[in-house]
């Protein structure tokens, strides 16, 4: 595991508490999802999935959130230009997914409602519409918890 400079990561969150100066309240469900991923009750994709939807559309903090990840995993943006990030995975080939709102890959992520500003993105309910998935739709894994099995 690489090491954690205390510099890096404050200078990350002092961009964070920057950006945010207005809403304090993302800030704090940043340092929350950090206490969760600490104490291991979210696992590195869980936290991947929830900052990235915290961050939505704010690509350097996105980026930067690569500083607290363990070694061989990576947050990137698709070489196509799409605002949705992915990210690689040691001992995985190739890039996964992060189900975001608006993302055309996961439909029911949220593709058609309402603006992420508008939500507590890790409180968000993974269809991005609050009612139960439609008999075949395959809902997406929630931000820091297992998939769910499609046993009945």
């Amino acid at each position: 595991m690489r090491e954690l400079r205390v510099e890096d990561a404050l200078m990350y969150l002092d961009q964070v508490k920057m950006e945010f100066g207005d809403r304090p309240q993302i800030y704090n469900e940043f340092l929350d999802i950090m206490k969760t991923f600490k104490s291991q009750e979210i696992d590195t994709p869980g936290v991947i999935r929830r900052v990235a939807a915290l961050f939505h559309g704010n690509k350097r903090l996105v980026l930067g959130f690569n500083t607290f990840l363990p070694e061989g995993f990576r947050i990137e943006l698709p070489l196509d230009g799409s605002p949705f990030p992915v990210y690689r995975e040691p001992g995985r080939a190739g890039v996964i997914q992060i189900p975001l709102p608006g993302n055309p890959n996961f439909p029911s992520a949220g593709g058609g409602g309402g603006r992420m500003g508008d939500m507590k993105p890790a409180a968000m309910p993974p269809s991005g519409g609050g009612g139960p998935p439609s008999a075949g739709q395959q809902q997406p894994p929630r931000p820091g918890m297992p998939p769910a099995s499609s046993a009945p």
